[in-house]
């Protein structure tokens, strides 16, 4: 039977869901393939520490319990590595899981939000989803334009979204502009810097915003994850630290469990002392692979963005969604970047060394099939 009108909330009229990118295991049953590498999704290319592991074989035998649904000792942990109170630490579901208890807690319908585009999209669907008002400002040279976004900012603007490093660009913008974002922005706005690539960034004027803005007394919640150089993408575990007055509210809207218990025990083994060493080696070869991986797509007539993080954003000499299709039937998955606006630009994720290996012998193929056709 057809659903009554007006029985879905006028709201949903107008968002378009987040589209992930396409499983390994899809892609190799669909098309039959041996092998298949993804470049899609920015995880990080290698699994949990060894000490996570550890942790999570204790976790198998405890999976009957609900998980401490307060996360008491991961914010415990994170309070301690920060320089924080607990009550200065929220956990979510991923970053994405903080997105949507602040704007549950925060975004009344006609509230606006203010992020450049293209960007994060739970920015933009989260709010939405609450009858919120997403304002959207173009990048300037695939980098937010701070003096526009303070120039959209209006009275019923709530929030203001700075992707730092932006995603899907992974640009930065630079430590100057960013102070004098916030020495301009008004008291009402509370500014969300989501730094989930930040372990991956070793430009030296790159700002932790713990320490630079949030210590400094500014109305700002700062975003964090332990889905990327972790490796427990799978978990689903993010934080937030901020302000313990607006933190106390997100609590208020939080599913009671929804962090896992496997989640929170790997997580807090990912902090320890032990594992400094194999994250410092993930972000090294990943500032090697990000250098090969530019070289890849320049020396085959891309033009990539300067990024930062473990992705990089390129202008394709064709159509994205057939290059696409190309690479996925040579065992390659990216993301085209048409749902951000841009028909001919891709995203790649920095792979290990052997799947940059095999992404530089699968886009040249891939290219003479879209140059031929797609036969």
């Amino acid at each position: 039977m057809d659903i009554p009108e007006g029985f879905i909330r006028s709201a949903l009229a107008d968002v378009v869901p987040y589209e992930p990118g396409k499983p390994i295991e899809t892609v190799q049953r669909e098309l039959g393939l041996a092998r298949v590498v993804k470049l899609a999704s920015n995880e990080g290319p290698f699994g949990p520490v060894p000490a996570a592991l550890v942790a999570l074989d204790r976790a198998i035998g405890e999976l009957n319990r609900y998980p401490d649904g307060g996360a008491y000792r991961l914010r415990a942990a994170l309070a301690e590595k920060f320089g924080l109170d607990m009550g200065e630490v929220a956990i979510g579901s991923g970053a994405d899981g903080i997105i949507g208890q602040l704007t549950a807690a925060v975004i009344d319908p006609g509230d606006e939000i203010v992020c450049g585009w293209p960007s994060f999209p739970s920015y933009v669907i989260d709010t939405k989803l609450r009858g919120g008002v997403a304002r959207l400002v173009p990048l300037r040279d695939g980098v937010y334009d701070l003096p526009a976004i303070l120039e959209a900012i209006t009275p019923r603007t709530k929030i203001v979204y700075l992707c730092y490093p932006n995603n899907p660009t992974g640009t930065i913008n630079a430590l100057a502009d960013l102070d004098r974002y916030f020495e301009q922005v008004p008291a009402h706005v509370l500014t969300v810097l989501d730094q989930a690539y930040f372990e991956y960034v070793d430009e030296p004027e790159y700002a932790c915003g713990v320490q630079r803005y949030l210590q400094a007394g500014r109305n700002v919640l700062v975003l964090r994850t332990f889905s990327k150089i972790y490796g427990l993408a799978g978990l689903r575990v993010g934080y937030g630290l901020g302000q313990a007055a607006l933190l106390r509210e997100l609590v208020k809207v939080r599913r009671a469990f929804d962090t896992t218990l496997a989640g929170q025990e790997a997580a807090i083994a990912s902090l320890g002392a032990d594992s400094s060493a194999e994250i410092e080696r993930r972000a090294q070869l990943c500032a090697t692979g990000r250098t090969r991986l530019a070289e890849i797509l320049r020396s085959n007539g891309f033009a990539p963005l300067p990024g930062v993080a473990n992705f990089l954003f390129a202008q394709a000499p064709c159509a994205a969604a057939a290059l696409n299709d190309a690479l996925l039937r040579e065992g390659v998955i990216i993301r085209p970047m048409g749902a951000f606006g841009d028909p001919n630009a891709i995203r790649v994720t920095v792979g290990a060394p052997d799947e940059l290996d095999f992404f530089a012998a699968a886009l040249p193929r891939a290219l003479e099939r879209v140059a031929a056709g797609g036969t």
